[in-house]
């Protein structure tokens, strides 16, 4: 199950995001989404986990809690869709 994690305080790195969900189940992977030009956190992540079961449960208990100082939203990540070219001028 792939898990969109919002709110994020500025400081989380992907180990703590990923011991965070580990406390649920087995993680995949877990990533903290970066500014492509700064390279500074953008305050938003994913988490992947092995199970549907397991994913469910870390969003039912991760949900609105509280995380190094900030309030975080836990949900299921929605299929990413193709944005339409912007123009630039």
């Amino acid at each position: 199950m792939n898990i969109y994690v919002s709110n994020l305080n500025y400081r989380t790195g992907d180990q703590e995001l990923e011991q965070l969900f580990a406390e649920y189940g087995t993680v995949s992977s877990a990533r903290i989404i970066k500014d492509r030009e700064t390279g500074r956190s953008r305050g938003f992540g994913f988490v992947e986990m092995d199970s549907d079961e397991e994913g469910q449960k870390a969003i039912d208990g991760l949900n609105g809690t509280e995380f190094k100082e900030r309030s975080i939203t836990v949900s299921v990540a929605k299929e990413r869709t193709e944005r339409p070219e912007r123009n630039r001028y």
